[in-house]
């Protein structure tokens, strides 16, 4: 732990009732960086203020959303490789995982699916192998969209529960496509999130030529469920929306990852949980810039 007079005398104001008198002491001590959250967990053990232990929490709770905001810049000027976009989401929430177990469990079902695929099977076929795997051999299981389940939007927690909503089961499907080079890219049908198969010699990076006609199926992450044009053009009938060719545009990771963090923070809407949407919605519009 670090030790010297100044800490000691930041810690002695951290019970302030003066708000400005505490931000300042907040940003003093954010500046020693994490180095001194050993010092703020000892302190939070050794206090029976409750007021005291709750500024105590927010404050380890800026240290390391200072550094996530920093892992999510490198993140979005690198690779944007969507399988470490999704651990940064489950590292706002715990910040001192670590991801060995999701990455294993990942790499099981990668091994599992590519043993049972070859270079005769069809599209459809290969997309059967994936759900085949994934739901009945691996058990996953889908939810609907939840707001009231936060854990539905963290990858990591995910593969550890076996049950994700329809952008984290997505987000799974598309990693496990990406690492066995099979076509399925997230599109932008509005008020879902779906899969679509791609012609493999379509050129992706000409997103102003992409038409639906390039799409072979969809598929639903929910449950792994193929779905025709013809069952989309129906959907896009009961939603009254006419279809446009931007709807079948593929999504970038970073959409993807964006899109993830604009719904987590719908789970915090009581007035105690604000900050963490408003820390969501920041990474969110970080990765417009």
């Amino acid at each position: 732990m670090l030790e010297n007079k100044e800490i000691s005398a930041l810690f002695h104001l951290i019970d302030d009732p003066d708000d400005e008198v505490f931000n300042s002491v907040t940003e003093r001590i954010i500046s020693h960086g994490r180095a001194i959250i050993p010092n703020l967990e000892n302190l939070w053990e050794n206090s029976p203020d409750e007021q005291v232990q709750e500024r105590i929490e927010l404050i380890i709770h800026k240290l390391h959303f200072r550094d996530l905001v920093e892992e999510f810049v490198e993140w979005k000027n690198g690779s944007c490789e969507l399988l470490h976009g999704a651990l940064l989401v489950s590292k706002y929430c715990y910040p001192e995982m670590i991801a060995t177990n999701t990455l294993q469990e990942i790499e099981k079902i990668r091994r599992n699916i590519w043993l049972e695929l070859n270079s005769y099977l069809t599209p459809l076929e290969q997309v059967n192998v994936i759900s085949g795997i994934l739901f009945s051999y691996y058990k996953l299981k889908g939810n609907e969209v939840s707001y009231d389940l936060p854990d539905d939007f963290l990858l990591t927690k995910v593969i550890e529960g076996k049950r994700g909503n329809s952008i984290t089961n997505g987000i799974l499907y598309l990693i496990l496509c990406e690492l066995l080079d099979i076509p399925a890219k997230a599109i932008n049908i509005p008020r879902q999130f779906i899969l679509g198969y791609f012609d493999i010699d379509y050129n992706f990076p000409n997103a102003e030529k992409m038409k639906k006609d390039k799409i072979n199926f969809y598929i639903d992450p929910l449950n792994g469920q193929v779905y025709s044009q013809k069952d989309v053009d129906s959907y896009f009938k009961r939603i009254s929306v006419p279809p446009t060719p931007s709807y079948y545009k593929r999504m970038t990771d970073k959409r993807i990852i964006q899109h993830l963090l604009e719904e987590f923070s719908k789970c915090f809407i009581a007035p105690s949980n604000l900050y963490k949407k408003n820390d969501l919605l920041f990474l969110a519009k970080l990765l417009d810039e």
